[in-house]
């Protein structure tokens, strides 16, 4: 087995924290969401994730204009210059102190970032190499206290900066004769967003408190007067001599007056306040968070803290719409070039929406778990995915969208186990609530809830193959109950484990349940023959994880001691162990007593998921680690680091010195109050951080593992969201009893001289996709089933699997089928032979098939309905020109019988 898997796509979160961005030509949405960024392309209906990650959480992005670069800043003021169309990291900087907001210049030759109370214009990074792509240009001082926000006039000349001062601040990309840097002021409270209007220097700046200034220039923009280049010359040879004098150049430094004198204004750019308007006295509406105007349509979009909306037209404040989208707070707002869609985040659920203001209508609406993730399961097909969270609810995702496209809210407690039953059409999930609940997938409804006869909270969840028998475990009972799921009903109370109820997992092949607890036992039990205890395997530690192998005749249990063992669970005798708990490699918590590797020495697997083929096992727990091991030589293969982001706790080795005082770190002076002592100690089992601490910080960990059905990825649920890792193919070169003659010309003399079989073979050997696809495709629809019986058995399973793949992508689609068709139907009772083996890539067949026929399926019912419609159309109106045309005969036989009388 292959273990190129790479991070292919980050689910379950859609928005963290920072500024929304659009792509230029406003069809795609940039989204934050932690240290890294996701990419919503509204107009295909998809969601990816770049393979690049910031240290901490990204709080600011800045885009350049023609779309092809990104500025993101993290909260320490770490940055990273990326490719967009490349998706790799170009260039690293550090801004020294966390940045509070970024912008590029429209002509995309500078860009300005605030931070404290200044603001720093660098050079934008050009197409020609660069050895530094950041080049300090100027340094703008003005504001008393941080700068909040920044806009740039049309032409590139001047940028407005707010600040929490109060006040706002035109500067000049140049130095212009006429323009002096003095505040704007008017306000009561801190500046939330500052704007141009188009091609002007007209300015509308808005505060916390909801009101809104509009500032009228008494000069054009191609009325500012460039300095006369003596004084340029004499400033250049001034910071030249100063330069001598330094480490290495620095930029130019400007100072703005916050007063300046009558003398120094006289014939310069003046700013005369012309309207001040308030967008509403009542409740919350005072708190203005976020806000974003888009000159060409003079449309200006507010948002407040109460999660409500405003649509004014400017500059006469006209309202146009006002609307609520949730009761979080809007943390940031964006308007696509168009103007036809606004983009809304709100941090604190975790919300992302995209509205079309014109239709009234919403083009993307997402929101993730608003807590922990905790259970995950993939649908039989691979298609889908289901997550249960700590807030309650069950949410189902596209695999191939990223997208939610059903929540599921019934649970009042957190969710803890979540499942598919065979068919793929029903999801199960167990509550702390004491309910386990049936969804079905058709009509997106509950349709049958089971509970216990004394209230319980369930812990874990299992289904049997057939998806007839159900079975939940107790935590607080120590029992496990088994129910039916066409009738509802409770079969039978299964009773003698000792401890809570850890895990369960059916046998794939036999009616046989495994359950783990907390007494250091497995016990199985016989679902045919009255639910009796069929073996009791005993265990060193408490077991806390225990899961059956596809193919069901191997057990793996992992327990508290860090152990996985294997079993031959007929025999009840121990195959193997592997000793996982060093590879844990647990990370230092910043109020820990201890170091790392003292506190790994009691970590432990809390998950654990076979591979499709059943070769592997992965394993993930309290850490930032996930280990894949071989189950027959049971040593690790791969560890796979699913967060770099510092941002959350447990992820350091090793303290950081610079956090460390003489009254002890950092984080229990920031984290401290509330105590005798000043220092705020967290209650015991604590993983997530307390929330009455004034911060905190999650803990990094993986709660649950599943690999796809089909063998090409596997999904994560950890503290960052829901992971997803993928085969990734094209970066490896992998032949196949690979021959000195086998070259690309070979193979295509082979196709030219029509011998199919032999063509496709040798590109197989040499396992190009490419020259594969050709030698398929190159085969006549007529000639497809004489290959396929000719074809080796060997290579039956490679031409399967390379259907599945190319179905996906293709538009070959009838073409396709027949392949797969010809050869199920010649070489069927072969491969049956070796199912098992073969399961994941018939599954991952089916999955490619199956998303075609929805898609095709829904096309064709829409196609019905507009040809049912149309032809419903035109007879109307033929019976209505009928009926005209017989009262046109009735006329004129009435205007016959009056000429004859």
């Amino acid at each position: 087995m292959k273990f190129a898997y790479r991070f292919s796509g980050l689910l379950g979160t859609v928005y963290r924290r920072g500024n929304l961005s659009f792509t230029r030509d406003g069809s795609a949405l940039i989204s934050p969401v932690g240290n890294r960024i996701s990419v919503f392309d509204l107009k295909n209906n998809k969601c990816e994730t770049y393979p690049l990650a910031t240290r901490l959480n990204i709080v600011c992005v800045g885009l350049s204009p023609d779309g092809s670069l990104a500025i993101l800043i993290d909260e320490e003021g770490a940055a990273l210059l990326v490719s967009l169309i490349g998706k790799c990291v170009i260039h690293q900087f550090y801004f020294h102190k966390p940045v509070h907001s970024v912008s590029f210049s429209p002509d995309g030759k500078k860009f300005v970032i605030t931070k404290d109370n200044v603001a720093l214009m660098y050079h934008a990074p050009g197409r020609k190499r660069e050895f530094n792509a950041f080049v300090l240009d100027k340094t703008y001082y003005g504001p008393y206290d941080e700068t909040t926000c920044i806009d740039w006039t049309d032409d590139s000349k001047c940028f407005a900066v707010g600040s929490k001062d109060m006040s706002t601040w035109v500067f000049g990309a140049e130095r212009w004769a006429n323009l002096i840097y003095y505040s704007l002021g008017g306000h009561k409270d801190i500046i939330v967003a500052c704007f141009f209007e188009e091609n002007s220097l007209d300015l509308y700046t808005i505060s916390q408190d909801a009101a809104l200034c509009v500032w009228q220039c008494d000069t054009e923009l191609d009325g500012l007067k460039p300095r006369p280049p003596k004084d340029a010359a004499r400033e250049k040879n001034t910071e030249e001599n100063d330069e001598e004098f330094l480490e290495e150049p620095k930029g130019e430094e400007i100072h703005g007056k916050a007063n300046p004198s009558e003398q120094e204004t006289r014939d310069k750019v003046k700013y005369s306040r012309v309207a001040k308007y308030f967008f509403n006295k009542e409740g919350d509406f005072n708190n203005l968070t976020s806000a974003a105007y888009h000159k060409k349509t003079h449309l200006l979009v507010t948002g407040f803290a109460s999660g409500i909306f405003h649509l004014h037209e400017l500059p006469d404040f006209n309202l146009i719409h006002s609307l609520s989208i949730s009761d979080q707070r809007i943390a940031s707002i964006s308007i696509n070039c168009t103007g036809d869609w606004i983009a809304f985040g709100c941090s604190g659920l975790g919300q992302l929406l995209v509205w079309e203001w014109q239709s009234e209508s919403y083009v993307l609406k997402q929101q993730g778990h608003f807590n922990s993730m905790v259970s995950l399961a993939y649908s039989p097909d691979g298609q889908y995915i289901v997550t249960g969270g700590e807030d309650g609810k069950v949410k189902v995702w596209n695999t191939s969208s990223s997208f939610c496209f059903v929540t599921f809210t019934e649970h009042t407690s957190g969710v803890t186990a979540v499942t598919f039953t065979s068919n793929g059409y029903v999801i199960l999930s167990a509550s702390l609530d004491g309910t386990v609940r049936a969804f079905d997938l058709h009509r997106y409804r509950n349709f049958r809830t089971f509970t216990s006869p004394r209230p319980s909270q369930f812990s874990c969840l299992a289904v049997d193959s057939s998806g007839e028998i159900v079975s939940a475990g107790s935590q607080d009972s120590f029992e496990i109950f088994i129910w039916s799921m066409q009738s509802g009903r409770l079969l039978d109370v299964l009773s003698g484990h000792e401890g809570p109820i850890s895990s369960l997992s059916f046998n794939p092949m036999k009616s046989v349940l495994a359950s783990a607890s907390w007494d250091k036992t497995v016990k199985l039990w016989d679902m045919l023959d009255s639910w009796r205890t069929k073996e009791t395997l005993i265990l060193n530690s408490d077991v806390l994880v225990v899961a059956f192998r596809p193919d069901g005749k191997e057990l793996a249990v992992a327990s508290l001691n860090g152990q996985i063992t294997f079993w031959d669970h007929e025999n009840a005798v121990q195959t193997g162990s592997i000793e996982g708990r060093h590879d844990l490699q647990m990370g230092r918590k910043e109020l820990d007593k201890i170091t790392a590797k003292q506190a790994a020495k009691g970590k432990s697997f809390t998950t654990l998921c076979y591979s499709a083929d059943g070769q592997s096992i992965l394993a993930g727990g309290l850490s930032k680690f996930v280990c894949i091991y071989n189950v027959k030589e049971q040593i690790l293969m791969k560890k796979f680091e699913i967060s770099c982001n510092f941002s959350l706790d447990a992820m350091e080795e090793y303290l950081d010195r610079r956090k460390m005082t003489e009254f002890g770190s950092m984080a229990l002076i920031d984290e401290g109050g509330g105590g005798d002592d000043g220092v705020a100690i967290p209650l015991p089992g604590v993983k997530r951080g307390d929330m009455s601490y004034r911060h905190f910080k999650p803990e990094i960990r993986v709660t649950c593992l599943r690999f796809s059905p089909t063998g090409r990825s596997w999904a994560a649920t950890t503290t960052e969201g829901l992971l997803i890792y993928s085969l990734d193919s094209g970066l490896i070169f992998d032949p196949f009893e690979l021959d000195i003659d086998i070259t690309p010309s070979n193979i295509h003399k082979t196709l030219h001289q029509k011998e199919y079989t032999k063509a496709i073979i040798m590109a197989f050997k040499l396992n190009e996709k490419k020259l594969i696809q050709e030698a398929i495709e190159a085969v006549p629809s007529n000639e497809v089933g004489v290959v396929c019986s000719s074809l080796p058995d060997l290579y039956v399973e490679k031409v399967l699997e390379f259907l599945a793949s190319a179905l996906e992508i293709s538009c070959h689609l009838e073409f396709y089928l027949i392949w797969a068709h010809k050869l199920l139907m010649l070489h069927g009772q072969k491969l049956k032979t070796r199912s098992v083996k073969l399961l994941p890539v018939i599954q991952f067949l089916q999955k490619s098939i199956q998303r075609h026929f929805e898609d095709i399926s829904k096309l064709c019912e829409w196609n019905i309905y507009n040809i049912k419609y149309a032809l419903a159309i035109s007879k109307q109106r033929g019976m209505k020109r009928l009926a005209e045309e017989t009262s046109v005969d009735e006329d004129d036989l009435d205007s016959d019988s009056d000429y004859l009388m």
